[in-house]
């Protein structure tokens, strides 16, 4: 009997993700099914789509996947999202079932990284100030405030999938690195290349902090106003994570002093405040939440899922597992 894979995704983010090729491929793994219409699709639509399939693909859009959904899909074997956390999609239902789960994180947290390490170099170099100051007519007004990728540290909060990559890409620079992630081990964070500090010890010492934790009750404003204050004069705070790991306003009233520098990627909430501090202070650089995947990136999620559904029916591991039974505990 042919393998069904059905695309529990709307038409935007079908097309967004998938090119032709990728579709091409998914064609040669079994019988794909997938939204014709316009709009978001709902939980109704979602049974349809998902009867007696062997495997779903989910992605942004997808409703949570209740028993309801899933009782439409006895043999289902395989849960694939093509997005990142699967927080949203997977259920209760689907833990009991016991149905294999695999995401594209590690997707997303490639790009997460490039894209800090991107923050952390121009920062570094004081970009967005001396590009300021060229603008009006200061041409190097600022040269000497910039630094290089050479004997400086930088901390990584965070050493899940987009901390890891961070880390791999930094390994090319002579960097000090420093890595807070409780859930590692002092060896675990050696073979990466770094050295395991309590978050007072990495904030305290380093020139680059670049946040990569999840954002579960445990991380809530784990960034507060006493570790703030500790920072460098000069240091650089990179958030990329969730807007809620950090004390906005603990932040506004050490940004207010003139001695950091933040770079945003995400506020809580999204967007901010038109009147909020974060968009009028000198020392922000403030973008909107396009740390991951966008426009041509979100073909290497695609790309991903594809590999992964080959993967799967060739009886090979999968490099998206997702550990259910840690979920509380992931991004």
């Amino acid at each position: 009997m042919e393998r069904k894979i059905a695309l529990l995704m709307d038409r935007e983010n079908l097309d967004s993700i998938f090119d032709a090729t990728h579709r091409e491929r998914l064609a040669r793994l079994g019988s794909v099914v997938t939204v014709t219409e316009p709009g978001a699709l709902t939980p109704e639509r979602s049974a349809e789509l998902i009867k007696d399939a062997d495997i779903a693909v989910t992605s942004w859009g997808c409703p949570p996947l209740s028993a309801a959904i899933l009782e439409q899909a006895p043999g289902l074997r395989l849960i694939m999202h093509a997005a990142g956390t699967v927080k949203r999609i997977v259920t209760s239902d689907v833990i009991d079932r016991g149905i294999q789960v695999s995401s594209a994180n590690t997707e997303l947290g490639r790009r997460v990284a490039e894209t800090a390490l991107g923050l952390t170099i121009v920062s570094l170099k004081n970009i967005w100030q001396l590009a300021r100051d060229s603008r009006e007519g200061e041409f190097g007004r600022n040269r000497h405030r910039v630094k290089e990728m050479y004997d400086i540290t930088v901390g990584v909060i965070g050493a899940g999938q987009s901390g890891r990559h961070y880390l791999e890409l930094l390994r090319h620079f002579r960097v000090r690195l420093l890595v807070c992630d409780p859930g590692l081990t002092d060896e675990q964070i050696r073979e990466m290349g770094a050295v395991k500090t309590t978050l007072a010890q990495l904030m305290r010492e380093s020139d680059v902090v670049s946040v990569h934790a999840p954002a579960i009750p445990a991380t809530d404003k784990m960034i507060n106003a006493p570790l703030l204050k500790q920072m460098k004069d000069d240091a650089i705070l990179i958030n990329t994570s969730r807007g809620s790991l950090i004390d906005e306003e603990a932040l506004v009233a050490e940004l207010s002093k003139g001695r950091l520098w933040a770079c945003l990627d995400v506020t809580n909430p999204e967007p901010t405040a038109l009147d909020h501090p974060f968009r009028s202070l000198p020392n922000v650089t403030l973008i909107p939440h396009v740390a991951g995947v966008v426009t041509n990136g979100l073909r290497s999620l695609g790309e991903f899922t594809v590999n992964e559904l080959e993967a799967f029916s060739e009886g090979r591991p999968l490099q998206g597992t997702v550990q259910l039974e840690r979920l509380g505990m992931l991004a």
